[in-house]
């Protein structure tokens, strides 16, 4: 679950430079200038509403979070877990448990965060194409589908949405192979937006009698 909330996190702010020569050219041009409309702000704040629904649509909770992005740092919200990153050490948070776990950034492990999301996810990893225009409200929205490349992955498709005007992300929708349906809508993105390097750090003393537990 975890997994999926990070893959989805990061596609409904950005996506990537490069990708696979058998994915569609009209997709890549649209992802392209997502991308580089992201790299052009130097911080991002985004907030965004997160749904799961069953097979049949039926939904089974809703819950919203926000994400801060700069550089190599983050900060993650969402629901009863925070997230943060330095760029050196990751601080996960449980709020039922009260308990931090703390592990270092190893670039070399594969683990999934937002930066690596953030750049060359997509260029082995999925086939894209883009699905047509769609109207939601006042905005045009562009929908490309994207199928995993490796069949072993614990969802079939995604769903994005990209808003023609602004050239961002407007929602993902994960399709999980067991049948639910992971939405995520953007409601917020605030570029630019003033970020201090404290705002990544876990300050243990905001959170009293927190257990912590450190795997460096």
């Amino acid at each position: 679950m975890k997994r999926i909330v990070l893959i989805a996190i990061a596609l409904i702010v950005t996506t990537v430079t490069s990708f696979g020569q058998t994915s569609d050219p009209a997709a890549k041009k649209i992802l392209d200038a997502v991308s580089s409309k992201f790299k052009s702000f130097k911080s991002v704040l985004a907030s965004f509403t997160y749904k799961v629904e069953n097979a049949v649509g039926k939904t089974l909770s809703t819950k919203k979070g926000s994400v801060t992005m700069k550089g190599t740092k983050y900060r993650l919200s969402f629901g009863e877990q925070e997230i943060w990153c330095d760029g050196k050490t990751v601080w996960n948070y449980d709020k039922n448990s009260n308990e931090v776990t703390v592990n270092k950034v190893d670039p070399s492990s594969g683990a999934i965060t937002p930066q690596k999301l953030f750049s060359n996810f997509y260029d082995k990893d999925f086939l894209y194409k883009l699905n047509g225009d769609k109207k939601e409200g006042t905005k045009t929205l562009q929908e490309i589908e994207m199928t995993p490349t490796d069949k072993s992955k614990s969802f079939s498709k995604l769903y994005l949405l990209v808003d023609k005007n602004s050239q961002t992300i407007y929602s993902t929708k994960v399709l999980e192979n067991g049948g639910n349906r992971y939405n995520y809508t953007v409601n917020t993105i605030k570029p630019n937006v003033a970020a201090e390097d404290s705002q990544f750090v876990f300050d243990k003393s905001k959170y009293p009698g927190v257990e912590e537990i450190n795997l460096q």
